[in-house]
């Protein structure tokens, strides 16, 4: 049996090579395959789902302790959050078909004159609805910006605090998969109006109370009156951000297909 490690030649003395991490050596049976399925499941349940179950309880607590260093009981926050962007496209795509309904709710307020007009608004809204969790994800470094400003005085790094926005993404996406999507597949069939005034209200409504709750757990010794102050600086800059990026889209729109907004002759 080998004494060294195979990727760094480094002396073994327990399971793992001390200087990169190898597994020590041990042939390819059916003991082995054994012990990875083993593995894979203890540290599937260990991981996945007690990350699941301690954000579930306390996002900002959880966030904490895992930007302190309690973390190898825990899966991988960016990771977790791919994990379930991913279920939540596959529940909005293929089981509430959100493409399907945002087709008929843009045919019923614009008319079908819209996918001559502009092919690539459907398409676009049809994105940004079924793969919101992604869409959020991408999203991240830039939510991540405004809240180190709004909390740039109570300690936490850029980098931090992507973290931090990780965690309320997993929150709100336990939330979607677990209440909303059941009360939004019930609502498929409905009108699209009613529809897309639940999706849009569960969209939005929610973050402002998930962050005072977050940071409530994240920052302990702080009150609930700065938290909310500092919650409402960064909604009120995202706010900003957000009409600046609308104004030059619809400005963009304008230019580039003015007869829609030109009235029609009669």
């Amino acid at each position: 049996m080998e004494n060294n490690c195979l990727n760094c030649n480094h002396p073994i003395t327990e399971n793992f090579c001390s200087n990169c991490g190898q597994k020590k050596y041990k042939r390819i049976d059916r003991k082995y395959l054994i012990d990875e399925i083993q593995y894979l499941a203890v540290h599937t349940n260990k991981g996945f789902f007690y990350s699941l179950k301690n954000v579930a309880r306390n996002p900002g607590k959880t966030a904490k302790k895992f930007i302190e260093g309690d973390r190898v009981n825990h899966y991988k926050p960016i990771l977790l959050a791919f994990v379930l962007s991913g279920i939540s496209a596959f529940l909005s795509f293929k089981v509430i078909k959100y493409g399907t309904i945002m087709e008929q709710y843009m045919q019923q307020v614009y008319g079908s004159e819209i996918n001559r007009a502009m092919p690539w608004m459907h398409d676009s809204m049809a994105f940004l609805t079924t793969y919101s969790a992604a869409t959020m994800l991408l999203l991240i470094p830039l939510a991540s910006l405004v809240t180190a400003l709004a909390f740039r005085k109570w300690g936490e790094n850029y980098y931090e605090h992507v973290i931090m926005n990780t965690y309320i993404l997993i929150y709100y996406t336990i939330l979607s998969i677990v209440i909303f999507f059941p009360i939004t597949y019930l609502l498929k069939d409905a009108s699209p109006t009613v529809f897309m005034t639940f999706t849009m209200f569960t969209a939005f409504l929610p973050f402002p109370f998930i962050m005072v709750m977050f940071y409530k757990g994240f920052y302990t010794e702080k009150s609930i009156g700065d938290i909310i102050l500092r919650v409402l600086l960064a909604l009120g800059i995202g706010l900003l951000i957000y009409f600046i990026l609308i104004f030059s889209i619809t400005i963009s729109m304008i230019i580039n297909n003015p007869e829609m907004f030109m009235p029609k002759k009669p």
